[in-house]
Parts: structure tokens; sequence; C-alpha cells
């Protein structure tokens, strides 16, 4: 049986999130992660004796979480070695199985490089309890929309034609319905977009390699990038996504996605015809009642 080839080659991206650690992780974007995520938690009214982090580039999140008292033990699962993790995995094989017994199970920036997306939300919802939690956040499709079009045209002008140099990201309107094929309850998705300036596009391919975020296509273009291409590229950029002052915006944007594992106690709709006031009392406008249909032509 022939299985179909992965979009990403997830090897090449554990060396590259190894290599961008060692030579210093640029930390930024899972800052800024990390502290929406505890504000996010903040609007839930429990506590979470026992939390997964799943697959989060750094461990930051693990040592916020605890500190903040809104965790009681949290498990590392982190995609490279590293000291402290309570285990070293891939998110699309989880080691934990079903009735893992977690509480709630987080991961800032980690899903967006999978290749089986709804199977790794399948496992995530089998290794929470019941009522149990689920949030995460991954890069979504209009993530470096002003690189990609910059290298799309030079590389048309330079070289007749475009290889796929940034990956296909997420798109929000697939994740609610992603949700709910897993399990989830009460699925809720929302993107956030955050803008960063540079004082030119390398700064910004700098910043990309200290995160692990370049080219990881499985479908990539092996030859190296030729420098007349590279040039016209930064050049385009500049012309076209720079603000008055010189320095030049590169956009990311953050899809996020929560559900719980489904639970008696958990608020249900009501079945249709089971309300107790009228929505025109809701919203404090008169009724109209259509007449009924005959079928005679006026």
């Amino acid at each position: 049986m022939n299985h179909p080839t992965p979009l990403f080659d997830t090897a090449l991206i554990r060396r590259r999130l190894v290599r961008a650690r060692t030579a210093g992780y640029a930390g930024f974007l899972v800052e800024r992660i990390i502290d929406d995520t505890e504000d996010r938690l903040a609007a839930v009214t429990r506590s979470f004796p026992l939390a997964l982090d799943l697959g989060s580039p750094v461990p930051i999140l693990r040592d916020r979480l605890c500190e903040s008292g809104r965790v009681g033990r949290l498990v590392r699962m982190s995609p490279v070695r590293e000291a402290g993790a309570d285990c070293v995995g891939d998110a699309e094989t989880l080691p934990f199985g079903s009735g893992a017994g977690f509480d709630l199970a987080v991961s800032a920036l980690a899903l967006q490089h999978v290749n089986d997306l709804p199977g790794v939300l399948v496992q995530l919802r089998r290794s929470l309890k019941p009522d149990g939690l689920f949030l995460g956040c991954l890069l979504g499709g209009a993530t470096l929309t002003e690189l990609r079009q910059s290298f799309l045209q030079a590389e048309s002008e330079t070289e007749g034609g475009a290889s796929p140099r940034v990956a296909p990201f997420a798109e929000l309107r697939d994740l609610g319905g992603l949700l709910q094929r897993a399990g989830f309850a009460l699925p809720v998705v929302d993107a956030d977009t955050i803008r960063v300036r540079y004082a030119n596009p390398f700064a910004l391919m700098r910043d990309l390699r200290a995160m692990g975020l370049t080219n990881a296509l499985t479908d990539r273009r092996r030859t190296p990038l030729r420098r007349s291409t590279l040039l016209r590229a930064a050049a385009i950029y500049a012309e076209r996504f720079a603000d008055a002052d010189g320095r030049v915006r590169a956009t990311f944007e953050i899809l996020w996605l929560s559900g719980w594992v489904p639970h008696e106690s958990q608020q249900k709709p009501l079945r249709p015809g089971t309300a107790q006031t009228r929505l025109a009392e809701a919203l404090g406008t008169a009724e109209h009642r259509l007449a009924p249909d005959t079928g005679d032509t006026p």
C-alpha cells in the first residue's frame, strides 16, 4: 500500500529547532503567545491538577503556568532533547494513550508543522479526562504573506518560475470543524494578527532561522537559492511592505483553538421548540407572522 508523501520533513524541523536553540532562540513570539495563553486560561474558573505541554518549541510555558498556581503538575513533551523534559516525542504519535487523565493540554506554536492535524486532535482528546480542556495555537494562513509574495515575484522574474518556500498554513474556517470531528465539545476558534517591524528583510530572515521556522517542506527546492533571487526578493519586500521610516512589516497570524472533552455537566443546546422566550421579545421588536402559502400565484 502506497502512503502519501508527508507535507513536512519532521526530522529536518527538529534539527533546525536544535540549531536555533543552540545559537540563541528568538523567543519574542512565544513570549507573546504565553502571555495570551495565561489570559485565556484566566477566564476559566477552575484549576488543572495535571496538564500537558504538547511540543511547544521552548519550555517557558511549563514554568509560567506552574508559577501561576492554576496548574498543579505540567508534563512537558518536548520536540527535542532538553534538560527537565518529561519526554521527547512527536505530536503525531503521543506516547500517553487513551485515558492518560490530563485535565488540560496546551500547545504553543507546535501544530502548524504536523502532517496529520486531525489525527493529533483525536489523540489529544483521548488523552484528556472528561471535561478536560485543550487550548492551543498555531501559525495561520496570513503568516509571512509579505515574504511569500516577495519571493514569488522575485523567482518569477529571475528564474521564470516559483518554488514552494513558505509552508501552507492552516485556515481559521477549517479548525472548528476539525475540533468537532475529533470529538471536542464547545469548540472555539479565533485569530490574532501580530505585526513585527524590521530594519530590513534580512533581519526577518535571521529571526525565522533563530525560531527554527525556515522552509521544511518535503517538496522544497534542493538547490541553493540564487543570490540574484534573494537580492531581488529583498528589494521587492522593501518596495512593497516598508513604512515611511523605511522599516519593513512582517505578519504573523496566530490561530487559537480550544475545545472540551464531552461531559454531562457541560451546557447543551436546547432542542428545537423548547425555548421559553420568543426571539421578538428578546430583541424588543414586533413579531410578524407570514400568511400560509396556498400555492396560488398572486
